[in-house]
């Protein structure tokens, strides 16, 4: 039987979601098409951070992807009826005086005023390795992002608005308005794939860069502290004793599963940061869709206006979701222009 919608939406991790709240909020149409090969968005730390703290500079427009994403992820939490977003403060253990130094030096930053404290935190906390003091990073936080994909999903299989089966692109017909996909008839597809773009005909060649990241939780009765310690590793604490490590970079290993040699990485950097005896609980992996100098990948195809991509949230999904997804949506409903350092344009290599 044949059913006509707005939107086609392929892929439902942090970009394909934020996309369907933005349709769900214009009252469009629309069916997503989900098959779980991705699984960057469900084992992602989940950090919002506007401050980058290894060199203690501003993250791209943080602070108005913030001014958007924490409304956004509360007024989820109220529709589904979960709790996804944890206030806490980001202590950075500083390796040395010229750490100190640069961290004063960055907290009169217009950009960076509001979010780092100039006083430095100079007490111990038990288990902790920090020769030089910490400097504390306010506004931020963590969404569940394996809470939020998980009930989200749920929501739309409650409502039949998602299909758990793969995205077969070569059923895909194109005419000069519509597309016709198997049973569904749609004016515009939207691809959140997130790597999964490679194996996509219209999408593959734009640069997005393939980096595994994997993580492990620890049991550490011991350590006992309420905020994220960032230092070699970030260590997050989850409740009961249980703490979040990571993360790692690998840019060969193309697979979604957990390594030795990850698990070995974070134990190593992990003896420089807490001193406390702990014991590794899981340990987790997933591909980040990144693209080289960190700007999502979003936009139209130049030759089939009724496909769009929005991807490439990279290492701060949960702070740049929304916005993206918002802006792409404007553009495509409202011909508002898309923001240059975002949009696909910029960039050749697009399948024609």
């Amino acid at each position: 039987m044949q059913k006509e919608v707005d939107y086609i939406v392929v892929g439902l991790g942090l970009a394909g979601l934020a996309f369907v709240e933005e349709l769900q909020a214009h009252k469009k149409t629309f069916m997503v098409f989900e098959d779980d090969s991705q699984t960057s968005s469900l084992v992602a730390g989940g950090v919002y951070n506007p401050v980058i703290l290894k060199r203690f500079t501003p993250v791209w427009n943080a602070h108005e992807q913030l001014k958007m994403a924490l409304p956004f992820y509360k007024s989820i939490e109220e529709k589904l009826n979960i709790i996804i977003d944890e206030k806490f403060i980001i202590k950075k253990a500083f390796k040395s005086i010229e750490d100190q130094n640069t961290w004063f030096e960055a907290c009169d930053k217009p950009k960076l005023i509001e979010y780092l404290n100039p006083k430095l935190d100079t007490q111990s906390y038990h288990g902790v390795i920090a020769d030089f003091s910490f400097g504390d990073v306010n506004g931020t936080g963590r969404i569940d992002t394996k809470e939020l994909v998980e009930s989200y999903r749920s929501h739309l299989e409650d409502n039949q608005l998602i299909r758990f089966e793969n995205f077969e692109h070569q059923q895909v017909n194109l005419d000069e308005e519509l597309v016709q996909y198997k049973d569904i008839k749609a004016s515009r597809i939207v691809f959140c794939e997130g790597f999964g773009i490679k194996e996509n005909p219209y999408f593959k060649n734009l640069p997005l860069n393939e980096a595994k990241g994997e993580l492990i939780t620890i049991h550490a009765p011991e350590l006992n502290i309420d905020f994220l310690l960032k230092s070699t590793v970030f260590v997050l604490p989850l409740g009961d004793n249980l703490y979040k490590v990571g993360a790692t970079f690998n840019w060969t290993d193309k697979t979604s599963d957990p390594s030795e040699e990850g698990k070995e990485e974070l134990v190593e950097k992990l003896k420089k940061v807490i001193n406390v005896p702990y014991t590794i609980v899981s340990q987790s992996a997933g591909i980040r869709p990144t693209v080289a100098g960190r700007r999502p990948l979003v936009g139209v195809h130049p030759k089939h206006p009724q496909l769009a991509v929005l991807n490439g949230l990279g290492t701060r999904g949960v702070m740049i979701a929304p916005t993206v997804a918002k802006n792409l949506f404007n553009h495509l409903e409202k011909g508002e222009a898309l923001d240059s350092e975002i949009d696909i344009k910029r960039f050749v290599a697009v399948n024609k």
